[in-house]
Protein backbone atom coordinates (compact mmCIF):
# COMPACT_ATOMS: atom_id res chain seq x y z
CA UNK A 1 0.00 0.00 0.00
CA UNK A 2 1.16 3.36 -0.64
CA UNK A 3 2.05 6.03 2.21
CA UNK A 4 -0.74 8.49 2.24
CA UNK A 5 -0.40 11.50 -0.73
CA UNK A 6 1.54 9.53 -2.80
CA UNK A 7 0.52 7.16 -5.98
CA UNK A 8 2.10 4.25 -6.72
CA UNK A 9 4.50 3.42 -9.75
CA UNK A 10 6.74 5.95 -11.40
CA UNK A 11 6.72 9.21 -9.98
CA UNK A 12 5.82 12.10 -11.92
CA UNK A 13 4.42 14.54 -8.67
CA UNK A 14 7.55 16.64 -8.87
CA UNK A 15 6.75 17.74 -12.56
CA UNK A 16 2.49 17.80 -11.72
CA UNK A 17 3.12 19.99 -8.34
CA UNK A 18 5.45 22.85 -10.67
CA UNK A 19 2.78 22.57 -13.44
CA UNK A 20 -0.17 22.92 -10.80
CA UNK A 21 1.88 25.73 -9.05
CA UNK A 22 2.33 27.22 -13.00
CA UNK A 23 -1.02 27.56 -13.55
CA UNK A 24 -2.90 29.00 -10.32
CA UNK A 25 0.04 31.87 -10.02
CA UNK A 26 -0.68 32.51 -13.18
CA UNK A 27 -4.98 31.98 -13.06
CA UNK A 28 -4.58 33.60 -9.41
CA UNK A 29 -1.55 35.67 -8.83
CA UNK A 30 1.33 35.38 -5.96
CA UNK A 31 -0.71 35.85 -2.84
CA UNK A 32 -4.29 34.23 -3.64
CA UNK A 33 -1.99 30.80 -4.20
CA UNK A 34 -1.70 29.04 -1.34
CA UNK A 35 0.14 25.32 -1.15
CA UNK A 36 -2.98 23.50 -0.81
CA UNK A 37 -4.57 24.55 -3.70
CA UNK A 38 -1.26 23.68 -5.47
CA UNK A 39 -2.01 20.12 -4.04
CA UNK A 40 -5.22 19.63 -4.99
CA UNK A 41 -4.80 21.00 -8.17
CA UNK A 42 -1.82 18.34 -8.67
CA UNK A 43 -3.96 15.65 -6.87
CA UNK A 44 -1.37 14.95 -3.96
CA UNK A 45 -0.94 16.08 -0.26
CA UNK A 46 0.36 19.34 0.70
CA UNK A 47 3.09 17.52 2.64
CA UNK A 48 4.41 16.42 -0.06
CA UNK A 49 4.41 20.10 -1.72
CA UNK A 50 6.80 20.85 1.26
CA UNK A 51 8.57 17.18 0.30
CA UNK A 52 9.53 18.30 -2.72
CA UNK A 53 9.99 22.06 -2.97
CA UNK A 54 10.33 23.42 1.17
CA UNK A 55 8.21 26.42 0.73
CA UNK A 56 5.78 28.52 -1.31
CA UNK A 57 8.80 30.98 -2.33
CA UNK A 58 10.69 27.66 -3.77
CA UNK A 59 7.47 26.54 -5.62
CA UNK A 60 6.95 29.86 -7.04
CA UNK A 61 10.97 29.79 -8.10
CA UNK A 62 10.16 26.40 -9.78
CA UNK A 63 7.29 27.54 -11.44
CA UNK A 64 8.54 30.58 -13.39
CA UNK A 65 11.57 27.79 -13.85
CA UNK A 66 13.97 29.78 -12.12
CA UNK A 67 17.34 28.00 -11.80
CA UNK A 68 17.40 29.24 -7.75
CA UNK A 69 15.30 30.92 -5.37
CA UNK A 70 15.22 34.50 -5.02
CA UNK A 71 14.96 34.89 -1.29
CA UNK A 72 17.77 32.49 -0.53
CA UNK A 73 19.76 34.26 -3.09
CA UNK A 74 19.22 37.34 -0.79
CA UNK A 75 19.91 35.77 2.50
CA UNK A 76 23.16 34.52 1.72
CA UNK A 77 24.12 38.10 -0.21
CA UNK A 78 23.58 39.74 2.98
CA UNK A 79 24.50 37.17 5.64
CA UNK A 80 27.71 36.35 4.25
CA UNK A 81 30.16 39.33 4.58
CA UNK A 82 30.26 42.60 5.86
CA UNK A 83 27.04 45.38 5.64
CA UNK A 84 28.95 47.74 3.27
CA UNK A 85 29.78 45.14 1.12
CA UNK A 86 26.38 43.82 0.24
CA UNK A 87 26.16 45.98 -2.97
CA UNK A 88 29.14 44.65 -4.51
CA UNK A 89 28.07 40.74 -3.67
CA UNK A 90 24.50 41.27 -4.85
CA UNK A 91 25.86 42.92 -7.97
CA UNK A 92 28.41 40.74 -8.15
CA UNK A 93 25.99 37.52 -8.11
CA UNK A 94 23.41 39.34 -10.77
CA UNK A 95 25.63 40.06 -13.41
CA UNK A 96 27.25 36.67 -13.42
CA UNK A 97 23.70 34.92 -12.86
CA UNK A 98 22.64 36.54 -16.07
CA UNK A 99 25.86 36.09 -17.96
CA UNK A 100 26.09 32.24 -16.68
CA UNK A 101 25.80 29.38 -19.47
CA UNK A 102 23.96 27.82 -16.79
CA UNK A 103 21.51 30.22 -15.09
CA UNK A 104 21.35 32.99 -18.10
CA UNK A 105 18.69 31.23 -20.04
CA UNK A 106 16.85 30.56 -17.78
CA UNK A 107 16.61 33.47 -16.06
CA UNK A 108 15.96 35.03 -19.81
CA UNK A 109 13.37 32.80 -20.25
CA UNK A 110 11.76 33.63 -16.91
CA UNK A 111 11.93 37.42 -17.34
CA UNK A 112 10.75 36.69 -20.68
CA UNK A 113 7.31 34.74 -19.89
CA UNK A 114 6.74 37.05 -17.04
CA UNK A 115 6.24 40.12 -18.35
CA UNK A 116 4.48 38.71 -21.84
CA UNK A 117 1.19 38.64 -19.79
CA UNK A 118 -1.08 40.46 -17.66
CA UNK A 119 -1.02 37.00 -15.43
CA UNK A 120 2.59 36.87 -15.59
CA UNK A 121 3.29 40.20 -14.71
CA UNK A 122 0.83 40.61 -12.18
CA UNK A 123 2.56 37.59 -10.38
CA UNK A 124 5.91 38.51 -10.78
CA UNK A 125 4.85 41.92 -9.15
CA UNK A 126 2.92 40.39 -6.15
CA UNK A 127 6.05 38.24 -5.54
CA UNK A 128 8.28 41.48 -5.49
CA UNK A 129 5.94 43.33 -3.31
CA UNK A 130 4.89 40.79 -0.75
CA UNK A 131 7.82 38.55 -0.23
CA UNK A 132 11.70 39.62 -2.08
CA UNK A 133 11.43 43.69 -0.79
CA UNK A 134 9.85 43.36 2.21
CA UNK A 135 12.38 40.71 3.08
CA UNK A 136 15.12 42.69 1.71
CA UNK A 137 13.72 45.54 3.35
CA UNK A 138 13.59 44.39 6.56
CA UNK A 139 17.14 42.38 6.47
CA UNK A 140 18.69 45.27 5.93
CA UNK A 141 17.14 47.71 7.90
CA UNK A 142 16.03 50.53 5.03
CA UNK A 143 12.51 51.66 3.37
CA UNK A 144 11.31 49.23 0.88
CA UNK A 145 11.52 51.71 -2.06
CA UNK A 146 15.06 51.30 -1.71
CA UNK A 147 15.11 48.13 -2.49
CA UNK A 148 12.03 48.74 -5.06
CA UNK A 149 14.94 50.83 -6.90
CA UNK A 150 17.57 48.88 -6.28
CA UNK A 151 16.13 45.96 -8.10
CA UNK A 152 14.89 48.58 -11.06
CA UNK A 153 18.37 49.11 -11.87
CA UNK A 154 19.13 45.59 -11.61
CA UNK A 155 16.68 44.48 -13.90
CA UNK A 156 17.72 47.69 -16.53
CA UNK A 157 20.93 45.64 -16.48
CA UNK A 158 19.40 42.36 -17.19
CA UNK A 159 16.47 43.70 -19.93
CA UNK A 160 19.51 45.96 -21.60
CA UNK A 161 22.19 43.38 -21.80
CA UNK A 162 20.86 39.91 -21.75
CA UNK A 163 17.75 40.67 -23.21
CA UNK A 164 17.96 43.28 -25.73
CA UNK A 165 21.87 42.96 -26.02
CA UNK A 166 22.67 46.27 -26.29
CA UNK A 167 26.53 46.35 -26.66
CA UNK A 168 29.24 47.76 -25.08
CA UNK A 169 27.32 46.39 -21.92
CA UNK A 170 26.29 43.30 -23.34
CA UNK A 171 29.85 42.24 -23.29
CA UNK A 172 31.53 44.63 -20.90
CA UNK A 173 34.00 42.89 -18.83
CA UNK A 174 32.19 41.18 -15.81
CA UNK A 175 34.74 43.79 -13.12
CA UNK A 176 33.59 47.49 -15.39
CA UNK A 177 30.04 46.44 -14.73
CA UNK A 178 30.21 45.55 -11.54
CA UNK A 179 31.76 49.23 -10.96
CA UNK A 180 29.33 50.45 -12.92
CA UNK A 181 26.46 49.55 -10.95
CA UNK A 182 27.99 49.01 -7.59
CA UNK A 183 27.98 52.79 -6.29
CA UNK A 184 24.16 53.74 -7.24
CA UNK A 185 23.11 50.05 -5.62
CA UNK A 186 25.22 50.58 -2.10
CA UNK A 187 23.52 54.35 -1.95
CA UNK A 188 20.07 52.85 -2.21
CA UNK A 189 20.50 49.79 -0.01
CA UNK A 190 22.77 51.59 2.43
CA UNK A 191 20.77 54.50 2.70
CA UNK A 192 23.73 57.26 2.43
CA UNK A 193 25.00 59.34 -0.65
CA UNK A 194 28.42 58.13 0.95
CA UNK A 195 29.95 54.94 0.13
Amino acid sequence: MASAGRRPGPTTTREEIREAARQLFAERGYHATTVRAIAARAGVNPALVHHHYGSKEQVFAAALALPFNPVDVLRDVIATGPRDEVADRLVRFFVRAWRSPDTGPALQSALRGAVATEEGTTTLRQFAEGVLVPFAAAALGIPAVRVAAAVSHLLGFALVSAIVGVEPLRSAPEDEVVALYVPGIRRLLQGSAEQ
